[in-house]
This record gives C-alpha cells, structure tokens and sequence, in this order.
C-alpha cells in the first residue's frame, strides 16, 4: 500500500465519514470509524504497535522516541469527520495535473467554477497539482488532508530513525464539526505536553488565536387567543421574534464583518402563535465583546417585549469555546518552534487568528496548548474545495521538521 500524502489523501476522501449535529451519540456517526479503521490498520503497517481506535471514535497511535534527550512529548491531531453543511458520500476527487491557471470547471456539475478571482489563492498554484471534487460534493481536505500529512510523516519518521525526536503522539477524532472533537478524549492516556491540530488553510500560515464563543438560545412565549376575538388581546410570539431579528444591527453580521471583528448570527428561528425560539451565535476575539454584544442583544430583546405587556421570554447563554491565545501566551515556545518549522519547510511562516475554532481551542483549555497549523485546503464545506499536492507535501515537511526542532530545542 503506498504511503504518499496523495495517496493517503485520496484514500481516505472517498470514505463518508460525515457526521452529525442532531445525533445524541459519541460518535455521531457510525461511519466515522469506518476510517478509523482504515487510519489504525495504515498505523500498525508503518510499525506503531499501539494503534488503536476506541469506543468513542478516537484514534491513538504513539511514534516513540530515538532521542537520548528528555523531550516534550508532542502531539498531532486531526479529524476525520466532514462537515454537515454538504454531502460527503460518493466523493469522486479529480486532478489537474500541472495547473496552468485559470479558472476549474468541475465536471459533475457544469454550474460550479472554482474561479480565480474568488480563490486567488490559485494564483500561486501555477505548476502544482490541485485535487479537486467534481462538483456534486465536498472534498474533505477539512481535515483529511491533514490525517493525510500526519500519516505520511509518521512513515518519514519510522523509515528514517537517522531523524532524532522526542516521543510524538497521534490523535485523530471524530465529531469536530459539530463542536464535539474532544468531548470523550482521554488525555491521560494520549499523555501529550503539547499539541498542534493540522486543519489550517494557506501553506506557511499559524493559527494561535481564535474566536471565543457562544450560544444563545432565547424563547418567548405570546399570548394565544382566537384570532376572531385577538383585539387588544393577541400577542403573536412569530411576531416577536420577526421584530427581534429584524432589531439585529446589520452591521455586526458574520456578512458584514471581517478580521478581528466579532459577530451576532441567527442561526436558526421555529415557532407559533404561542411560542417561539431563536437560537443565535455569538463570536469575538475578547471575552469582553462576548458579554457585550450578549447584553446588547438581550437589550434589544427586553425593548421589543415593552410592545407585548402579556407575553415572556428566556435568554440563554451556553459557552461553547475560547480563545486560546490565552493559554497559547503562557507557552511561546510552542508557536516558535512551530514558525521555525515552516521556515525550514522552505515557506515564509505567517501567523493569523482564525475566525471560528478548532479542538485545539477546547484542548488548550483542557490542559493541552495546542495552536493551528496549516494542511493546505481552500474553500472548505463546499463543492468547491481545493487542495494542491505540493501544498499537502509541505505539511509533511513542517511536520517531520518540528519533531526536530523540539529534540534540537531540549
């Protein structure tokens, strides 16, 4: 079975492994072990005995040390799962060999072009091989790539015992893109010092910075009664919530913002006459805008219920992650040996915040500092996502480079 990062990579796209936001299972999906199967057999072939894939859907595997010198214990992560937000199943990955530029016509459906001048990332892609769909699904690059690019370093590592380094230890999880990555990790038994996720975009970029983020679930309930005789009387809950959403600044919007700055976004509304629900978002780069934009929200809330004296609501805030730059900073060898890997690698490092999360985020404030590196993927959750070999050849050498800089760095 061959061992290249392409053909690891196409290997494991063709296996459904999307999962599943509605399920109350861990995973949330059966058939994201199926690939875990596949990454645990691949495993124990390149000689990591301890292979294994447990009852949770997690992967662990341990490449041990050939260093006489006591190292940190490292680790690399990344999921298995594809996003919900568009069909994993039947994936058909294609290739366009020595891309010339241009615009990709994807061949399963006509009417979708990755073109250049949405994805200027293409412009430096002259010459290289990009892996595309054929247009009727996602790739998952998100983050197949990245198992991928672990994998294939791991071979390096274990063919070449000429290449010093410390202990590394290998997670894949399931469940990421439904918030759930790390709920049933066992860190005690990964036993990692730090970590790095592999689920980044541009070759050469870092993430160590993140949105934190929250939930906000808020519920009114009107005042029911015949419509025939409502005069005076109705307090229609749609209504409510309609005069809510529509109260929403246009100018605080995942569509109208960019950068380091945060967001309110409705992500779902339901409801009748007597009762109705809308669960919203809420994202920045602070804590401090967090609450803000929650009191600011709640406060248009309580305004709009001044018109409707009969009627009630309820405003719920549930944490869902933070940013992890805060952990990051108490631990700047960890960021600095991962630029000093890029470098290496032969790319100019860049360092960026992500707009969203990444286990990373979670597992920084579980115990495990553990910042973003880039596996090369473009236009995720979408049927026009991209990937290039050269890009994903990259990561495996800022892979294989950083387990040196760590041994070199004890």
């Amino acid at each position: 079975m061959t061992g290249t990062v392409l053909d690891r990579f196409l290997r494991y796209v063709v296996i459904d492994t999307q999962s599943d936001p509605a399920s109350a299972t861990q995973p949330t999906t059966e058939k994201q072990k199926d690939l875990g199967r596949v990454l645990v057999e691949e495993l124990l072939e390149v000689g990591l005995s301890d292979a294994h894939l447990d009852e949770h859907g997690y992967v662990y595997a341990t490449i041990p040390a050939n260093s006489n010198k006591s190292v940190p214990v490292i680790c690399f992560c990344s999921h298995m799962d594809t996003a919900p937000d568009f069909t994993g199943r039947n994936v058909k990955p294609q290739m366009v060999t020595n891309y010339a530029g241009g615009d990709i016509l994807l061949p399963g459906d006509p009417s979708r072009v990755i073109r250049v001048s949405e994805h200027p990332q293409l412009k430096n892609q002259i010459g290289n091989d990009i892996i595309t769909t054929d247009g009727t699904t996602l790739l998952g690059a998100d983050d197949k790539a990245g198992l991928a690019e672990i994998m294939a370093a791991a071979q390096i590592l274990i063919d070449n015992p000429d290449i010093k380094h410390g202990t590394i230890k290998i997670l894949f999880t399931p469940d990421e893109e439904v918030g759930r990555g790390v709920n049933k990790v066992d860190l005690k038994k990964l036993g990692a010092d730090y970590a790095y996720t592999m689920d980044g975009e541009t070759a050469g970029h870092i993430e160590d910075e993140t949105f934190s983020a929250d939930s906000v679930d808020i519920v009114i309930a009107g005042v029911a009664i015949h419509p025939g005789f409502a005069k005076d009387r109705m307090e229609n809950a749609i209504k409510i919530a309609g005069a809510i959403i529509d109260r929403l600044p246009k100018d605080i919007a995942p569509e109208t913002t960019e950068g380091k700055q945060g967001f309110i976004h409705p992500t779902g509304v339901a409801g009748s006459m007597e009762k109705s629900a809308i669960s919203l978002i809420i994202r920045d780069f602070t804590d401090e805008g967090l609450t803000e934009k929650e009191a600011m929200l709640e406060g248009i809330v309580k305004d709009v219920m001044k018109s409707y004296p009969g009627s009630t609501y309820r405003f719920d805030v549930k944490e869902q992650y933070r940013n992890m730059k805060v952990v990051l900073d108490r631990h700047p060898e960890i960021v600095e040996n991962a630029v000093e890997a890029v470098r290496r690698a032969g790319m100019t490092p860049v360092r960026g915040s992500i707009r969203g999360g990444t286990d990373g985020s979670r597992l920084s404030f579980m115990g495990l500092p553990c910042p973003n590196i880039f596996a090369g993927g473009h236009a995720f959750h979408s049927p026009l996502e991209w990937i290039s070999r050269q890009d994903m050849e990259k990561a495996v050498r800022t892979i294989v480079e950083l387990a040196k800089v760590w041994e070199e760095r004890a």
